[in-house]
């Protein structure tokens, strides 16, 4: 077993956390993209410290094969942009930097300090950035280059346990943001673990403070509950801890009031996380069907034209889902899915005819379809300038 080592106020070298070698981790360092592996080693090139960090690092000890990989650094966002030409700076108070590699994007953040608190932003070293961290399974840091991981919090020991534990004080970890609480529940459904007595009284003392939280934020951890592949687990979870109503209170109402809704909504969400583990790509309205498709079935009306079927049932699930926000058309296409499945079939609007703008095709990311985009960490230099051709004049031409 190693150890990292941090000087004190006094400038004494004191033992910070512990360092899982390879042997001892078992991770399999052939399921960390390569890409990773590579933004990660030319910021190292650079003078700076980097690593794998949260959810990734939690994925790759349970032998899973993790979705995405966030990097942290000490480099700053303004610096990360001068190493990576394919880049681009992100957010007003929270900056990040996503790095493009084709279709895939990977999110660098530095590290933060804890002046301004846990959601500060304010950067600061991997000391500080640790105790911001939500849950010690989330707390990790992997260096994939060593193959070592990091430890400051006993994540290693927790996951193998089977346990969430909160880094920050259960006092503030909620009342600083309320979305954590989703986090935890997710967290504890997806990784089959259990929530201490502890945890779970705070998380029904302070579930009231989902309510004033933004659509956006919601409709976000909506989502990534429906791509779980473990959305029945998670929605009987978060109304186990009086959660869901705040989440989709609608569905709450009718799980609470409506003989057999409950049993019917649990069977939906079983058979999307079928879906999903089968490994269909479905497109999200083809997932917000499971969510709405029994109250489909209780307001679509039979006895009227299907056009007007479908404003009415698409009426009533729009109030249905809030305070999630999804985009129209994947709504409007869940709402079909759902009145074809009861025989009502409904033609999709045509889709609105190109303009001269959009005749253009979607806007590229910066950067991206470029010659920078062949090799955004790369040492070349870059695509030379066309030389403008001069058009000839027609007066000293004749």
């Amino acid at each position: 077993m190693l150890f990292r080592y941090s000087p004190d106020e006094k400038g004494r070298a004191v033992r910070k956390a512990l360092i899982y070698t390879k042997n001892e981790h078992g991770i399999q360092r052939d399921l960390v993209a390569p890409d990773a592996a590579r933004i990660i080693g030319h910021l190292r090139n650079n003078g700076y410290e980097a690593y794998l960090v949260g959810g990734a690092v939690r994925d790759l000890l349970i032998g899973k094969s993790p979705k995405d990989f966030d990097i942290v650094t000490n480099a700053e966002p303004a610096k990360i942009k001068r190493i990576f030409r394919n880049s681009r700076i992100i957010g007003k108070r929270f900056r990040l930097v996503h790095i493009f590699f084709g279709e895939t994007i990977y999110e660098v953040s530095t590290f933060r300090s804890l002046e301004e608190g846990t959601v500060g932003n304010s950067f600061g070293t991997m000391d500080d950035d640790v105790q911001r961290r939500d849950f010690t399974l989330n707390a990790l840091y992997y260096d994939p280059i060593k193959e070592q991981v990091i430890d400051y919090v006993g994540g290693v020991k927790d996951i193998r346990a089977r346990r969430i534990k909160p880094v920050i004080p259960l006092k503030t970890i909620f009342v600083d943001d309320p979305v954590r609480m989703l986090r935890a529940i997710k967290y504890a459904v997806s990784t089959d673990s259990a929530i201490p007595f502890s945890l779970g009284r705070a998380i029904r003392k302070h579930s009231s403070l989902l309510q004033p939280v933004s659509p956006s934020r919601l409709t976000e951890e909506i989502i990534k509950i429906l791509n779980s592949g473990k959305a029945a687990g998670i929605v009987a979870s978060c109304l186990r801890y009086d959660c869901f109503m705040y989440l989709q209170p609608n569905a709450n109402s009718l799980i609470d009031s409506r003989a057999g809704f409950a049993d019917a909504y649990r069977a939906s969400l079983e058979e999307l996380d079928a879906l999903v583990a089968a490994g269909d790509e479905a497109r999200l309205g083809r997932k917000i069907a499971f969510m709405i498709r029994d109250l489909v079935a209780i307001v679509a009306d039979r006895a009227v034209p299907p056009a007007e079927a479908y404003a009415k049932a698409y009426q009533e699930c729009r109030r249905f889902i809030m305070p999630m926000n999804p985009p129209r058309i994947e709504l409007e296409t869940a709402v079909r899915q759902c009145l074809k499945d009861i025989g009502i079939n409904v033609r999709a609007a045509r889709s609105r005819e190109r303009g001269p703008r959009d005749a253009r095709g979607p806007r590229k990311a910066e950067g991206e379809g470029t010659a920078d985009a062949v090799d955004p960490i790369g040492d070349e230099p870059g695509r030379k300038r066309r030389r403008r051709q001069r058009k000839p004049n027609p007066v000293t031409s004749a």
